[in-house]
């Protein structure tokens, strides 16, 4: 059986990974798009690169958020 107390810690945590998938997905996209563009990356390569930098950026953003939560829930 689960306590409430871990449940709510375990709530918490996928709060801060889905945040931080979220924010780090938009940042990584905008990021990528200016890239590919400054770069000067040629077709399909370039919404390539946008989406390894969308989803590098997302779970990098989501990770940390998800260790900081981890640690809020420490007593």
């Amino acid at each position: 059986m689960v306590s409430k107390e871990t449940k709510s810690c375990l709530t918490r945590i996928a709060g801060g990974v889905a945040l931080g998938g979220a924010v780090g997905a938009a940042a990584g996209a905008v990021y990528g798009t200016f890239e590919a563009f400054r770069y000067k990356i040629p077709g399909a390569l370039k919404i390539r690169h946008v989406g390894q930098s969308t989803l590098a950026s997302a779970g990098m953003f989501g990770l940390f958020l998800g260790i900081g939560s981890i640690l809020h829930c420490g007593k």
